[in-house]
């Protein structure tokens, strides 16, 4: 499977994933399209865009090409358990 199909097949899951699993998928998502975070972390009461962040930058130095096929890879988990 390829990444763009990966981002495809994420939104036709049955369930919807945890949201430690929605995190997961989030940074490795920014890490293999954008690469390493960037921008200030969000503060104040934006607690989901502050987690977000904190994600993302959990993978910070990881290459693009790594992010994208641990992506794949934990779609293809999640399709499996639906």
């Amino acid at each position: 499977m390829s990444f763009e199909q990966a981002q495809h097949e994420v939104q036709q899951l049955g369930k919807k994933p945890g949201n430690d699993v929605l995190l997961k998928l989030y940074a490795l998502y920014k890490q293999g399209t954008a690469g390493d975070v960037q921008g200030d972390r969000p503060g104040g009461f934006d607690f989901v865009g502050a987690a977000k962040y904190d994600a993302w930058k959990a993978l910070q130095g990881m290459p693009v090409e790594q992010a994208q096929q641990e992506y794949v890879a934990l779609v293809e988990t999640l399709k499996a358990r639906n």
